[in-house]
Protein backbone atom coordinates (compact mmCIF):
# COMPACT_ATOMS: atom_id res chain seq x y z
CA UNK A 1 0.00 0.00 0.00
CA UNK A 2 1.08 3.29 -0.58
CA UNK A 3 2.18 5.83 1.75
CA UNK A 4 -0.89 7.31 3.39
CA UNK A 5 0.28 9.85 5.55
CA UNK A 6 0.34 12.50 2.67
CA UNK A 7 3.22 14.99 1.75
CA UNK A 8 2.73 18.35 3.40
CA UNK A 9 1.57 21.35 1.10
CA UNK A 10 1.62 24.86 0.96
CA UNK A 11 -2.71 24.67 0.83
CA UNK A 12 -4.34 24.81 4.40
CA UNK A 13 -7.55 22.72 4.38
CA UNK A 14 -10.15 24.47 6.32
CA UNK A 15 -13.67 23.24 7.56
CA UNK A 16 -16.41 25.76 6.55
CA UNK A 17 -20.04 25.69 7.93
CA UNK A 18 -20.47 22.41 6.62
CA UNK A 19 -17.03 20.00 6.20
CA UNK A 20 -14.52 21.18 3.49
CA UNK A 21 -15.37 21.69 0.26
CA UNK A 22 -12.82 22.91 -2.89
CA UNK A 23 -13.06 22.87 -7.04
CA UNK A 24 -12.24 19.49 -7.66
CA UNK A 25 -8.32 19.36 -9.40
CA UNK A 26 -7.48 22.25 -7.98
CA UNK A 27 -7.46 21.91 -4.04
CA UNK A 28 -9.79 19.14 -4.16
CA UNK A 29 -7.07 16.00 -5.28
CA UNK A 30 -6.97 12.30 -3.97
CA UNK A 31 -3.95 13.81 -1.97
CA UNK A 32 -5.73 16.81 -0.15
CA UNK A 33 -8.70 14.12 0.69
CA UNK A 34 -6.36 11.46 2.05
CA UNK A 35 -4.87 14.62 3.83
CA UNK A 36 -7.72 15.27 5.77
CA UNK A 37 -8.99 11.26 5.81
CA UNK A 38 -5.48 11.11 7.60
CA UNK A 39 -6.33 13.89 10.27
CA UNK A 40 -9.70 12.24 10.96
CA UNK A 41 -8.29 8.80 11.31
CA UNK A 42 -5.62 10.15 13.91
CA UNK A 43 -8.26 11.83 15.99
CA UNK A 44 -10.34 8.95 15.95
CA UNK A 45 -7.45 6.84 17.32
CA UNK A 46 -6.47 9.23 20.00
CA UNK A 47 -10.03 8.73 21.31
CA UNK A 48 -9.06 5.09 22.63
CA UNK A 49 -11.89 3.46 21.11
CA UNK A 50 -11.87 -0.04 20.95
CA UNK A 51 -12.11 -1.67 17.38
CA UNK A 52 -12.90 1.83 16.03
CA UNK A 53 -15.64 1.65 13.00
CA UNK A 54 -15.97 3.87 10.27
CA UNK A 55 -18.74 4.50 7.21
CA UNK A 56 -17.78 6.11 3.86
CA UNK A 57 -20.29 7.12 1.53
CA UNK A 58 -20.62 9.43 -1.47
CA UNK A 59 -23.01 11.17 -3.97
CA UNK A 60 -23.23 11.89 -7.47
CA UNK A 61 -20.27 14.07 -8.12
CA UNK A 62 -17.66 13.42 -10.25
CA UNK A 63 -14.94 11.07 -8.78
CA UNK A 64 -16.93 10.37 -5.52
CA UNK A 65 -16.41 6.65 -5.46
CA UNK A 66 -12.30 7.32 -6.31
CA UNK A 67 -12.38 9.69 -3.50
CA UNK A 68 -14.09 7.67 -0.90
CA UNK A 69 -11.44 4.40 -2.00
CA UNK A 70 -9.14 6.68 -1.33
CA UNK A 71 -10.15 7.21 2.11
CA UNK A 72 -11.20 3.78 2.94
CA UNK A 73 -7.58 3.10 2.07
CA UNK A 74 -6.15 5.78 4.56
CA UNK A 75 -8.48 4.68 7.26
CA UNK A 76 -7.33 1.12 6.90
CA UNK A 77 -4.07 1.65 7.01
CA UNK A 78 -4.99 3.25 10.55
CA UNK A 79 -6.49 -0.11 11.41
CA UNK A 80 -9.68 1.50 11.68
CA UNK A 81 -12.64 -1.10 10.17
CA UNK A 82 -14.17 0.94 7.25
CA UNK A 83 -17.76 0.02 5.87
CA UNK A 84 -18.00 1.21 1.97
CA UNK A 85 -21.22 2.21 0.32
CA UNK A 86 -21.51 -0.02 -2.71
CA UNK A 87 -22.96 3.13 -4.72
CA UNK A 88 -23.83 6.63 -4.63
CA UNK A 89 -26.30 7.53 -1.30
CA UNK A 90 -27.61 11.06 0.39
CA UNK A 91 -25.66 12.57 3.36
CA UNK A 92 -28.99 11.30 5.55
CA UNK A 93 -28.51 8.10 4.56
CA UNK A 94 -24.74 7.73 5.63
CA UNK A 95 -25.94 9.27 9.27
CA UNK A 96 -28.62 6.92 9.60
CA UNK A 97 -26.15 3.58 8.67
CA UNK A 98 -23.66 4.79 11.25
CA UNK A 99 -25.78 5.12 14.06
CA UNK A 100 -27.72 2.07 13.19
CA UNK A 101 -24.82 -0.24 13.04
CA UNK A 102 -22.72 1.31 16.32
CA UNK A 103 -20.02 3.44 13.86
CA UNK A 104 -17.75 5.83 15.37
CA UNK A 105 -17.97 7.70 12.28
CA UNK A 106 -19.77 8.36 9.43
CA UNK A 107 -17.70 10.17 6.07
CA UNK A 108 -19.72 11.50 3.05
CA UNK A 109 -17.98 12.96 -0.14
CA UNK A 110 -20.24 15.75 -0.94
CA UNK A 111 -20.21 18.96 -1.68
CA UNK A 112 -23.91 18.90 -1.28
CA UNK A 113 -25.46 22.03 -2.52
CA UNK A 114 -22.38 23.62 -4.26
CA UNK A 115 -21.88 24.16 -7.97
CA UNK A 116 -20.70 20.79 -10.40
CA UNK A 117 -17.14 22.03 -10.46
CA UNK A 118 -16.94 21.30 -5.98
CA UNK A 119 -16.79 18.22 -4.12
CA UNK A 120 -16.20 18.11 -0.30
CA UNK A 121 -16.12 15.93 2.38
CA UNK A 122 -18.42 15.80 5.72
CA UNK A 123 -17.74 14.35 8.81
CA UNK A 124 -20.79 12.37 10.82
CA UNK A 125 -20.91 11.68 14.40
CA UNK A 126 -21.83 8.29 15.86
CA UNK A 127 -25.23 9.76 17.15
CA UNK A 128 -25.99 10.25 13.12
CA UNK A 129 -25.52 13.73 12.46
CA UNK A 130 -22.58 16.59 12.33
CA UNK A 131 -19.64 15.97 14.53
CA UNK A 132 -19.78 18.54 16.89
CA UNK A 133 -17.42 21.91 15.92
CA UNK A 134 -15.28 20.89 19.11
CA UNK A 135 -14.72 17.58 17.65
CA UNK A 136 -13.72 19.51 13.72
CA UNK A 137 -11.31 21.67 15.28
CA UNK A 138 -9.64 19.17 16.59
CA UNK A 139 -9.68 17.42 13.35
CA UNK A 140 -8.35 20.32 11.40
CA UNK A 141 -5.60 20.96 13.76
CA UNK A 142 -4.07 17.20 12.93
CA UNK A 143 -3.98 17.70 9.24
CA UNK A 144 -0.82 18.64 8.85
CA UNK A 145 0.60 16.06 11.49
CA UNK A 146 2.87 13.64 10.31
CA UNK A 147 2.12 10.50 12.20
CA UNK A 148 1.86 7.22 10.11
CA UNK A 149 -0.80 4.67 9.95
CA UNK A 150 0.24 1.24 10.28
CA UNK A 151 -2.99 -0.77 10.15
CA UNK A 152 -3.93 -3.38 7.57
CA UNK A 153 -6.93 -2.90 5.07
CA UNK A 154 -10.69 -4.00 6.55
CA UNK A 155 -13.20 -2.60 4.39
CA UNK A 156 -16.85 -4.03 3.78
CA UNK A 157 -19.75 -3.09 1.47
CA UNK A 158 -22.40 -1.73 3.05
CA UNK A 159 -26.24 -1.43 2.17
CA UNK A 160 -26.93 1.73 3.13
CA UNK A 161 -29.82 2.96 0.92
CA UNK A 162 -31.77 -0.52 1.71
CA UNK A 163 -31.41 0.27 5.33
CA UNK A 164 -32.81 3.72 4.56
CA UNK A 165 -35.78 2.15 2.29
CA UNK A 166 -36.46 0.10 5.21
CA UNK A 167 -36.64 2.41 7.84
CA UNK A 168 -38.66 4.59 5.84
CA UNK A 169 -41.31 1.74 5.17
CA UNK A 170 -41.55 1.46 8.90
CA UNK A 171 -41.96 4.93 10.33
CA UNK A 172 -44.67 6.35 7.48
CA UNK A 173 -48.20 5.40 6.13
CA UNK A 174 -46.92 4.50 2.60
CA UNK A 175 -49.56 3.04 1.61
CA UNK A 176 -51.78 6.39 2.55
CA UNK A 177 -49.15 8.74 1.25
CA UNK A 178 -49.07 6.62 -2.50
CA UNK A 179 -52.45 8.19 -3.21
CA UNK A 180 -51.46 11.49 -3.37
CA UNK A 181 -49.82 12.45 -6.65
CA UNK A 182 -46.68 14.39 -6.71
CA UNK A 183 -43.76 15.02 -8.56
CA UNK A 184 -40.05 15.03 -7.36
CA UNK A 185 -36.95 16.33 -8.62
CA UNK A 186 -33.73 15.31 -7.89
CA UNK A 187 -31.55 17.46 -9.06
CA UNK A 188 -29.23 14.81 -10.40
CA UNK A 189 -28.39 14.46 -7.01
CA UNK A 190 -28.28 11.07 -4.49
CA UNK A 191 -31.75 11.08 -3.80
CA UNK A 192 -32.94 9.79 -6.86
CA UNK A 193 -33.18 6.28 -6.19
CA UNK A 194 -35.09 6.75 -3.06
CA UNK A 195 -38.22 8.29 -4.33
CA UNK A 196 -38.79 5.77 -7.80
CA UNK A 197 -38.14 3.17 -5.26
CA UNK A 198 -40.99 4.23 -2.80
CA UNK A 199 -43.31 5.75 -4.84
CA UNK A 200 -43.44 4.47 -8.76
CA UNK A 201 -46.07 6.47 -9.98
CA UNK A 202 -44.55 9.78 -8.96
CA UNK A 203 -43.66 12.16 -11.61
CA UNK A 204 -39.77 12.07 -11.96
CA UNK A 205 -36.98 15.27 -12.89
CA UNK A 206 -33.72 15.20 -13.22
CA UNK A 207 -33.58 11.40 -11.83
CA UNK A 208 -30.71 10.16 -13.73
CA UNK A 209 -26.64 9.96 -12.81
CA UNK A 210 -25.05 12.83 -14.31
CA UNK A 211 -22.53 14.63 -12.28
CA UNK A 212 -22.03 17.63 -14.17
CA UNK A 213 -25.54 18.60 -12.60
CA UNK A 214 -26.64 20.23 -16.32
CA UNK A 215 -24.12 22.92 -15.36
CA UNK A 216 -26.19 24.07 -12.75
CA UNK A 217 -25.94 23.74 -8.81
CA UNK A 218 -27.71 21.54 -7.60
CA UNK A 219 -29.36 23.79 -4.66
CA UNK A 220 -33.27 23.28 -4.57
CA UNK A 221 -34.16 27.48 -4.17
CA UNK A 222 -36.93 28.41 -6.22
CA UNK A 223 -35.10 29.86 -9.10
CA UNK A 224 -33.04 26.55 -9.88
CA UNK A 225 -36.55 24.39 -10.30
CA UNK A 226 -38.58 26.19 -12.97
CA UNK A 227 -38.82 22.80 -14.67
CA UNK A 228 -40.94 21.73 -11.44
CA UNK A 229 -42.83 24.75 -10.70
CA UNK A 230 -43.88 24.60 -14.44
CA UNK A 231 -44.82 20.62 -14.13
CA UNK A 232 -46.86 21.41 -11.28
CA UNK A 233 -48.81 24.48 -12.41
CA UNK A 234 -48.97 23.19 -15.79
CA UNK A 235 -51.27 19.66 -13.92
CA UNK A 236 -54.60 19.57 -12.55
CA UNK A 237 -53.57 16.66 -10.51
CA UNK A 238 -49.88 16.65 -9.01
CA UNK A 239 -50.69 18.26 -5.03
CA UNK A 240 -46.83 19.25 -4.50
CA UNK A 241 -43.74 19.23 -5.64
CA UNK A 242 -40.03 17.97 -3.82
CA UNK A 243 -36.93 18.79 -4.87
CA UNK A 244 -33.60 17.51 -2.82
CA UNK A 245 -30.29 19.06 -3.16
CA UNK A 246 -27.01 16.82 -4.49
CA UNK A 247 -26.37 15.15 -1.31
CA UNK A 248 -30.31 15.27 -0.52
CA UNK A 249 -29.91 16.76 3.15
CA UNK A 250 -31.78 19.80 1.90
CA UNK A 251 -35.68 20.25 0.88
CA UNK A 252 -37.00 22.24 -1.81
CA UNK A 253 -41.01 22.11 -1.66
CA UNK A 254 -44.06 23.27 -3.73
CA UNK A 255 -47.58 23.34 -3.30
CA UNK A 256 -50.52 22.70 -5.64
CA UNK A 257 -50.20 25.97 -7.77
CA UNK A 258 -46.63 25.16 -8.13
CA UNK A 259 -45.53 28.29 -5.94
CA UNK A 260 -42.45 27.57 -4.08
CA UNK A 261 -42.90 26.88 -0.19
CA UNK A 262 -39.78 27.80 1.70
CA UNK A 263 -37.69 26.26 4.60
CA UNK A 264 -39.83 29.05 7.60
CA UNK A 265 -42.93 27.94 6.25
CA UNK A 266 -42.05 23.95 6.51
CA UNK A 267 -40.69 24.25 10.12
CA UNK A 268 -44.05 25.46 11.02
CA UNK A 269 -46.13 22.91 9.40
CA UNK A 270 -44.08 20.19 10.59
CA UNK A 271 -44.20 21.80 14.07
CA UNK A 272 -47.99 21.95 13.83
CA UNK A 273 -48.49 18.33 12.30
CA UNK A 274 -45.62 17.32 15.15
CA UNK A 275 -47.43 18.48 18.31
CA UNK A 276 -51.35 18.21 17.29
CA UNK A 277 -51.03 14.86 15.07
CA UNK A 278 -48.29 13.20 17.16
CA UNK A 279 -48.65 14.72 19.84
CA UNK A 280 -44.61 15.33 20.63
CA UNK A 281 -43.39 18.02 22.46
CA UNK A 282 -39.69 19.86 22.88
CA UNK A 283 -38.05 22.83 22.25
CA UNK A 284 -37.49 24.16 18.26
CA UNK A 285 -33.87 25.02 17.80
CA UNK A 286 -33.23 27.24 14.72
CA UNK A 287 -30.64 28.90 13.07
CA UNK A 288 -30.17 32.68 13.17
CA UNK A 289 -31.53 33.56 9.59
CA UNK A 290 -34.89 31.68 10.65
CA UNK A 291 -38.29 33.23 10.87
CA UNK A 292 -38.98 34.85 13.86
CA UNK A 293 -42.72 33.48 13.17
CA UNK A 294 -41.39 30.75 15.02
CA UNK A 295 -41.58 32.79 18.34
CA UNK A 296 -45.27 32.79 17.50
CA UNK A 297 -45.95 29.25 17.04
CA UNK A 298 -43.85 28.16 20.63
CA UNK A 299 -45.76 30.25 21.96
CA UNK A 300 -48.83 29.16 20.69
CA UNK A 301 -48.12 25.58 21.68
CA UNK A 302 -46.13 26.59 25.18
CA UNK A 303 -42.92 25.55 23.35
CA UNK A 304 -39.25 26.64 23.79
CA UNK A 305 -37.55 28.32 21.24
CA UNK A 306 -33.28 28.71 20.82
CA UNK A 307 -31.60 30.61 18.25
CA UNK A 308 -27.96 29.04 16.72
CA UNK A 309 -25.29 29.94 14.84
CA UNK A 310 -25.81 29.26 11.10
CA UNK A 311 -24.57 25.55 10.40
CA UNK A 312 -26.49 22.66 11.79
CA UNK A 313 -23.75 21.26 13.86
CA UNK A 314 -24.61 24.13 15.69
CA UNK A 315 -28.46 22.40 16.19
CA UNK A 316 -27.20 18.70 16.30
CA UNK A 317 -25.63 19.05 19.23
CA UNK A 318 -28.77 20.82 20.93
CA UNK A 319 -30.67 17.43 19.40
CA UNK A 320 -28.09 15.17 20.61
CA UNK A 321 -28.00 16.57 24.55
CA UNK A 322 -31.41 18.05 24.95
CA UNK A 323 -35.28 17.40 23.90
CA UNK A 324 -35.49 19.29 20.74
CA UNK A 325 -38.79 18.58 18.40
CA UNK A 326 -37.72 20.20 15.34
CA UNK A 327 -34.05 21.62 14.55
CA UNK A 328 -33.96 23.58 11.20
CA UNK A 329 -32.35 26.02 9.17
CA UNK A 330 -33.49 28.53 6.61
CA UNK A 331 -31.11 27.26 3.57
CA UNK A 332 -33.67 23.82 3.41
CA UNK A 333 -31.72 21.65 6.20
CA UNK A 334 -34.17 20.49 8.77
CA UNK A 335 -34.62 17.16 11.37
CA UNK A 336 -37.13 16.42 13.53
CA UNK A 337 -37.74 14.50 17.01
CA UNK A 338 -38.12 10.57 16.20
CA UNK A 339 -35.22 10.78 13.00
CA UNK A 340 -31.45 10.88 13.50
CA UNK A 341 -30.41 14.53 14.35
CA UNK A 342 -29.55 15.43 10.95
CA UNK A 343 -30.96 17.29 7.95
CA UNK A 344 -32.86 14.99 5.47
CA UNK A 345 -34.99 16.55 2.84
CA UNK A 346 -37.04 13.36 1.76
CA UNK A 347 -38.02 12.52 5.81
CA UNK A 348 -39.53 15.97 5.72
CA UNK A 349 -41.37 16.04 2.44
CA UNK A 350 -42.41 12.14 3.55
CA UNK A 351 -44.01 13.81 7.54
CA UNK A 352 -45.42 16.84 5.21
CA UNK A 353 -47.47 14.10 2.74
CA UNK A 354 -48.83 12.04 5.68
CA UNK A 355 -50.33 15.50 7.18
CA UNK A 356 -51.90 15.65 3.83
CA UNK A 357 -52.62 12.14 3.56
CA UNK A 358 -54.14 12.10 6.98
CA UNK A 359 -56.11 15.42 6.79
CA UNK A 360 -56.88 15.32 3.36
CA UNK A 361 -56.08 19.07 2.83
CA UNK A 362 -54.20 20.69 0.41
CA UNK A 363 -50.22 22.49 1.04
CA UNK A 364 -51.80 25.84 0.69
CA UNK A 365 -55.26 25.10 3.26
CA UNK A 366 -52.47 23.77 5.46
CA UNK A 367 -50.26 27.14 5.05
CA UNK A 368 -53.52 29.19 5.99
CA UNK A 369 -54.11 26.88 9.02
CA UNK A 370 -50.86 28.19 9.86
CA UNK A 371 -51.30 31.84 9.65
CA UNK A 372 -54.30 31.30 11.90
CA UNK A 373 -51.27 31.11 14.48
CA UNK A 374 -48.68 33.41 13.34
CA UNK A 375 -50.22 35.65 10.49
CA UNK A 376 -48.86 35.88 6.97
CA UNK A 377 -44.94 36.61 6.41
CA UNK A 378 -42.39 36.21 3.70
CA UNK A 379 -39.01 35.49 3.97
CA UNK A 380 -36.51 36.46 0.83
CA UNK A 381 -32.63 36.42 0.68
CA UNK A 382 -30.09 37.80 -2.21
CA UNK A 383 -27.54 36.21 -2.88
CA UNK A 384 -24.99 38.62 -3.84
CA UNK A 385 -21.48 37.46 -5.70
CA UNK A 386 -19.15 40.47 -4.92
CA UNK A 387 -15.65 41.15 -4.06
CA UNK A 388 -13.90 39.70 -1.24
CA UNK A 389 -13.02 44.15 -0.64
CA UNK A 390 -16.51 44.28 -0.83
CA UNK A 391 -17.76 42.01 0.94
CA UNK A 392 -15.29 43.25 4.30
CA UNK A 393 -15.92 46.80 3.46
CA UNK A 394 -19.67 45.65 4.64
CA UNK A 395 -19.12 43.81 7.12
CA UNK A 396 -16.73 46.03 8.47
CA UNK A 397 -19.62 49.15 8.24
CA UNK A 398 -22.23 46.45 9.87
CA UNK A 399 -19.69 45.28 12.19
CA UNK A 400 -18.58 49.46 13.55
CA UNK A 401 -20.81 51.67 12.69
CA UNK A 402 -24.32 52.98 13.52
CA UNK A 403 -26.82 51.84 11.36
CA UNK A 404 -30.34 53.63 12.32
CA UNK A 405 -31.75 53.79 9.56
CA UNK A 406 -32.04 51.94 6.08
CA UNK A 407 -33.68 53.71 3.52
CA UNK A 408 -36.98 54.98 5.18
CA UNK A 409 -36.84 51.91 7.85
CA UNK A 410 -36.92 52.86 11.06
CA UNK A 411 -33.85 50.57 13.05
CA UNK A 412 -34.49 49.88 16.50
CA UNK A 413 -31.77 47.12 17.09
CA UNK A 414 -29.21 45.36 15.98
CA UNK A 415 -28.28 41.49 16.43
CA UNK A 416 -24.97 40.29 15.68
CA UNK A 417 -25.15 36.33 16.57
CA UNK A 418 -23.81 35.06 13.28
CA UNK A 419 -23.73 37.76 10.58
CA UNK A 420 -25.65 41.23 11.33
CA UNK A 421 -29.61 41.31 11.72
CA UNK A 422 -30.87 44.69 11.66
CA UNK A 423 -34.81 45.03 13.16
CA UNK A 424 -37.01 47.63 12.07
CA UNK A 425 -39.77 49.65 14.12
CA UNK A 426 -42.05 47.90 12.32
CA UNK A 427 -41.22 44.05 13.36
CA UNK A 428 -39.28 43.14 10.17
CA UNK A 429 -35.75 42.49 9.41
CA UNK A 430 -32.87 42.27 7.62
CA UNK A 431 -29.65 40.24 8.12
CA UNK A 432 -26.35 40.06 6.33
CA UNK A 433 -23.64 37.68 6.28
CA UNK A 434 -21.14 35.87 4.20
CA UNK A 435 -21.32 32.56 3.20
CA UNK A 436 -19.53 29.86 5.12
CA UNK A 437 -19.33 27.71 2.07
CA UNK A 438 -19.39 29.56 -0.77
CA UNK A 439 -17.65 32.85 -2.34
CA UNK A 440 -21.11 35.05 -1.57
CA UNK A 441 -22.46 37.58 0.37
CA UNK A 442 -26.28 36.74 1.82
CA UNK A 443 -28.75 39.70 2.49
CA UNK A 444 -32.01 38.04 3.76
CA UNK A 445 -34.95 40.06 5.28
CA UNK A 446 -39.04 39.49 6.22
CA UNK A 447 -41.48 41.32 6.16
CA UNK A 448 -45.61 40.53 5.71
CA UNK A 449 -45.55 39.84 2.07
CA UNK A 450 -43.14 38.90 -0.64
CA UNK A 451 -43.09 42.55 -1.65
CA UNK A 452 -42.28 44.06 1.36
CA UNK A 453 -39.43 41.90 2.09
CA UNK A 454 -37.82 42.71 -1.44
CA UNK A 455 -38.73 46.46 -0.78
CA UNK A 456 -36.46 46.03 2.19
CA UNK A 457 -33.75 43.89 0.90
CA UNK A 458 -33.11 46.37 -2.23
CA UNK A 459 -33.23 49.52 0.35
CA UNK A 460 -30.07 47.67 2.28
CA UNK A 461 -28.29 47.19 -0.95
CA UNK A 462 -28.71 50.51 -1.84
CA UNK A 463 -27.56 51.80 1.95
CA UNK A 464 -24.58 49.40 1.75
CA UNK A 465 -23.87 50.22 -1.92
CA UNK A 466 -23.85 47.06 -2.91
CA UNK A 467 -24.66 45.17 -6.74
CA UNK A 468 -27.28 43.17 -6.96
Amino acid sequence: MSNTNQQKTDYQIKFGTDGWREIIAENYTVENVKRVAAATAKWLIAQKIIEPKVVIGFDCRFGGNMFAKASAEVFNSYGIRVFLSETFVSTPMVSLFTKHIGADLGIVITASHNPPAYNGFKIKGSFGGPAFPKDIGEIQDLINDDTQGTGSANTENAAIEELYLNTVRKEFDIEAISKLEFAYDAMYGAGQNVIRKLFPKAHLLHCTYNPSFEGRAPEPIAKNLPELASLIKNSDHISSGLATDGDADRIGFFNEKGEFVDSHHLILLLTKYLVEHKKLTGSIVKSFSVSNKIEKMCQHYELESLTTKIGFKYICEHMVNGDVLVGAEESGGIAIKGHIPERDGIWMALVIWEFMAKTGKTVSELVNDVYDITGSFAVERYDLHVSEDAKARVIEHCKTKPVEQIGHYQITQKEDTDGYKFHTSKGEWVMIRPSGTEPVLRVYAEAANQEASFALLDATCAYFDIKK
